[in-house]
């Protein structure tokens, strides 16, 4: 009976708690949204649209995509990006050719053509948007950290 009574006094407390935190807002993200209601979506921003590499932030970072990808079409059907990042189509189109890792089957095995895991290029490799980060951000590169250490390990 007394175990009974103290969960449900729990429950209970549990219940005003997760009451209470759907009633207050957060900034951030959500800016003055409660919790408990849908805000509106944010605007969408154009992609950038350039041919400049955009620089990586640490080693095995898959590049990002410096240009639009709006009407691309990735699919089990077809992929538009090998029609400039393939092998065979790079001379023409000058775009960088894929990694040879995305040739590579999951037993390391090489394959004359991408690899099916590799196919679906937006699983990593994505496309930039000129926004304003939503929330604060101190990552710093392994260049700068490397360059902050002096010899000896000591900074």
């Amino acid at each position: 009976m007394m175990t009974g009574l103290r969960t449900l006094a729990l429950a209970a407390a549990f219940a005003v708690a997760a009451g209470a935190l759907c009633a207050q807002t957060q900034s951030g993200l959500r800016g003055g949204t409660p919790l408990d209601t849908e805000g509106q979506a944010a605007r969408m921003t154009p992609m950038r649209n350039t041919t400049e590499k955009e620089i990586r932030n640490y080693p095995e970072q898959p590049p990002l995509i410096p240009h639009s990808i709006e009407s691309y079409q990735v699919d089990l059907n077809g992929n538009k990006c090998l029609s400039c990042h393939a092998r065979a189509r790079t001379g023409e189109s000058q775009a960088p050719m894929l990694s040879i890792t995305h040739f590579m089957d999951r037993d390391g095995q090489f394959l004359a053509s991408v690899s099916p895991r590799r196919f679906f290029c937006t699983q990593c490799h994505v496309p930039q948007h000129d926004v304003k980060p939503p929330v604060t951000n101190d990552f710093t590169d392994i260049d700068t950290l490397l360059s902050r250490t002096q010899p000896g390990g000591r900074r």
